[in-house]
C-alpha cells in the first residue's frame, strides 16, 4: 500500500517548527539514554555471571587438582615400597637366579620311544 503525504504518518512529517524539535529530539535523547542505560546493565550481568561460573569452574578445578596431587603422593609412596620390597627380595630369589641357566641337558628314557614290535599282539597292521 503506498504512503500518502497524510500530515497524521509521523515518520514522513515535515520538520516541526524550531520549538517543538528542540523537545521531540530530547525525547529521543532521553530514550536513547535509558535504552543505553538498560544495555549497559545486561552487559555487566552477563559479564558478572561469566566471573562468577568461571570462579566456581576454578574452584572445582582446583580441589580436582588437589586430589590428583594426592593420588600422585600416594602412588609414589608405594612405588617406593614395591621398589624397596623388590630390591630386598631380589638376592634371595631362586627363580631370579635361575632364568639365565645355561641349556638343560635333555635325556630321554629308552621307554619314552618304545616301539612295538611287529610280532606283538598291540601292533595290528
Amino acid at each position: 500500500m503506498p504512503h500518502s503525504s497524510d500530515s497524521s504518518d509521523s515518520s514522513f512529517s515535515r520538520s516541526p517548527p524550531p520549538g517543538k524539535q528542540d523537545s521531540s529530539d530530547d525525547v529521543r535523547k532521553v530514550q536513547r539514554r535509558e535504552k543505553n542505560r538498560i544495555a549497559a546493565q545486561k552487559s555487566r550481568q552477563r559479564q558478572t555471571q561469566k566471573a562468577d561460573t568461571l570462579h566456581l569452574e576454578s574452584e572445582d578445578l582446583e580441589k580436582q587438582n588437589a586430589a590428583l596431587r594426592k593420588e600422585i603422593k600416594q602412588l609414589t609412596e608405594e612405588m617406593k615400597y614395591f621398589t624397596s620390597v623388590l630390591s630386598s627380595h631380589e638376592p634371595l630369589c631362586s627363580v631370579l637366579a635361575a632364568s639365565t641357566p645355561s641349556p638343560p641337558d635333555v635325556v630321554y628314557s629308552a621307554h619314552a620311544f618304545h616301539q612295538p614290535h611287529v610280532g606283538s599282539p598291540r601292533f595290528q597292521p
